[in-house]
């Protein structure tokens, strides 16, 4: 055990003493209850003159145990709660951004795209998931997007190049790149200004 979860361990066993003590220990689910042997086992430990005291000690033990989980519980049900809104989040940043997003599969496969991004491609969502991303460009465009797929996993981080859509004969301009996990590339699409040639 670290330090660390020393310290967060004691912590916890601290407030969760600090909440026995007050009356506010949080409230546990009904699956949580504890067992007959081990209520009968207090019960005999408890009946003895000489082994009571130990049978507190028991109890409390358990008791303080049992408000960890709440606690730890509580914990778990917040982070969950805050992850899922961080999420969607994230999600709504993705779909609602004025350019086109795209998550493209390292072979050139589009995994995800955006609201702006479907509108590049003159395709439904479903139509453009699984087809590769070159197949929406025009034929010289498909020469600039390989090369910058070419430069990306393992030299440059980042590229960028610019290319014609074949639906509505938008000249693009496209910059990538590539997370640290490696899996897949990242675009964002952005209209041209002026009328350049790709």
């Amino acid at each position: 055990m670290t330090s660390r979860e020393f310290e967060q361990e004691a912590r916890l066993r601290l407030e969760a003493e600090n909440r026995l003590k007050s009356g506010t220990a949080p409230a546990v689910p009904d699956s949580w209850t504890v067992g007959p042997d081990a209520l009968g086992m207090l019960y005999q430990l408890a009946s003895s003159r000489d082994s009571a005291a130990d049978a507190l000690k028991l109890l409390h033990e358990l008791q303080v145990h049992q408000v960890e989980l709440g606690l730890q519980h509580e914990q778990m049900v917040m982070a969950e709660q805050e992850m899922a809104a961080s999420l969607e989040q994230c999600r709504d940043l993705f779909e609602w951004a004025p350019l086109g997003y795209f998550m493209v599969a390292l072979d050139g496969a589009v995994m995800d795209v955006n609201r702006a991004g479907v509108s590049l491609l003159g395709v439904g969502r479903q139509a453009a998931v699984g087809r590769n991303f070159a197949w929406f460009l025009s034929n010289k465009s498909r020469t600039a997007i390989r090369d910058l797929f070419d430069a990306l996993p393992g030299h440059d981080e980042r590229a960028s190049c610019q290319v014609r859509f074949n639906h509505s004969g938008l000249v693009a301009h496209i910059a990538a790149s590539v997370p640290p996990s490696r899996d897949v590339v990242l675009l964002i699409v952005s209209e041209q200004q002026g009328s350049g040639e790709a």
